[in-house]
């Protein structure tokens, strides 16, 4: 499986998940803020809220499991802590550098 590709392509156009309730595999850890559908290059950026306080955790595509269009959720294959420690994201430093930081760390949960 691609860290960056969904698994099922007829989830997605990107702009339906916004604002979609994130499932990890232990409870709900925040909304998705922004989605990538770029070829190889697809993503979510959620927004942790409440428990990491100005932060936003970028998940690539492959971590998600399932996505409920009628309840609004998307599920990804990681725990909440797993997330927690995930690299920053940053949309003013993103590019080749941190991409690459987020693949090394999410490859495990994408497969």
């Amino acid at each position: 499986m691609d860290t960056w590709s969904y698994r099922d392509s007829t989830w997605v156009r990107a702009s339906d998940l916004m604002g979609y309730d994130v499932e990890a595999t232990d409870g709900t850890l925040g909304r998705v803020d922004a989605a990538s559908d770029a070829l190889s290059g697809s993503y979510l950026v959620v927004d942790v809220g409440s428990w990491i306080v100005g932060r936003q955790r970028l998940i690539p595509a492959g971590a998600v499991t399932g996505v409920d269009h009628e309840a609004k959720t998307v599920r990804v294959s990681m725990t909440k802590d797993q997330i927690r420690n995930a690299p920053d994201y940053d949309s003013d430093t993103w590019g080749a550098e941190s991409r690459t930081a987020h693949e090394d760390y999410y490859f495990p949960f994408s497969q």
